[in-house]
């Protein structure tokens, strides 16, 4: 199973962003860890994500 991690970043951006301008500001944390997370570090981003 091959993994497109590019779109995997761009929807967590999405979602977090999203989450920000909902009145969740640490949600903009999140982000600068999206952008310089790789791999098992967007899993990690993602489980959480889906555990709130």
């Amino acid at each position: 199973m091959e993994i497109n991690y590019k779109k995997l970043r761009s929807d967590l951006k999405d979602s977090y962003g999203t989450a920000t301008f909902e009145g969740f500001p640490v949600a903009m944390f999140e982000i600068s860890v999206i952008e310089k997370g790789e791999g098992k570090n967007l899993f990690v981003l993602l489980q959480n994500w889906e555990l709130t």
